[in-house]
């Protein structure tokens, strides 16, 4: 009757509690509360977060990744794959765009106080090559087909959420064909930096110009 009932539903809820969670791409990349870079970021004594974080941004920026045998102890190197892959993809997210300080705490929601403290100084110390890195990185697509595009201005909030900021941002959206594999590239720029691509996409027409 009601009582077997009962103790199946308890036996399927104990068995969906067994299973280890899910995260999607997409959850690993935006961050925040049960992601995988969360929950393995924690496992990180604060004290080394700030030294990983910047290795991570080192990569980001062109340079050498951190090494998976100084965090051996931490992560096992499945976790280790899962940790570069999701903390790059938040760093990208938080440099390519102008996040507030409130905005990149909420993606980190879940992760300790000092790991977040940690993180977001990093961020902050590093915001701007990330930023160059990201905008490098949207001029190389030369090498690449681009298929399509989509752009959108906007005035961003100011910290207080009060008052507009008196600079607009362009967001950009390109979706990218490489190697036969259609890849989105998105930045957000202001003036300078979309000057800064111009004269670049100028640049290189002048050049394939004089090559026809």
């Amino acid at each position: 009757g009601g009582r077997g009932r009962t103790s199946a539903a308890a036996l399927r809820l104990l068995e969906t509690s067994r299973r280890p969670p899910v995260h999607t791409e997409r959850e690993t990349a935006k961050g925040g509360r049960g992601s995988r870079m969360v929950v393995l970021l924690n496992r990180l004594p604060a004290e080394d977060c700030p030294k990983f974080v910047h290795k991570v941004i080192d990569g980001v920026c062109g340079r050498a990744l951190p090494r998976f045998r100084d965090y051996g102890a931490v992560w096992t190197l499945t976790e280790w794959m899962e940790i570069l892959e999701g903390t790059t993809s938040f760093l990208k997210r938080a440099g390519g765009k102008h996040l507030s300080d409130e905005e990149i705490l909420q993606l980190l929601d879940g992760l300790g106080l000092p790991h977040q403290e940690a993180v977001l100084k990093s961020l902050k110390g590093r915001k701007e090559e990330l930023r160059q890195a990201m905008v490098e990185k949207t001029n190389d697509v030369s090498s690449a087909q681009l298929q399509d595009f989509d752009w959108q201005l906007k005035l961003p909030l100011s910290s207080d959420k009060i008052a507009f900021l008196q600079t607009p941002l362009l967001n950009l959206d390109l979706d990218v064909r490489e190697n036969g594999i259609l890849k989105p590239v998105s930045i957000e720029m202001n003036k300078e930096e979309l000057q800064n691509l111009i004269h670049s996409l100028e640049a290189a027409n002048k050049v394939v110009l004089q090559l026809k």
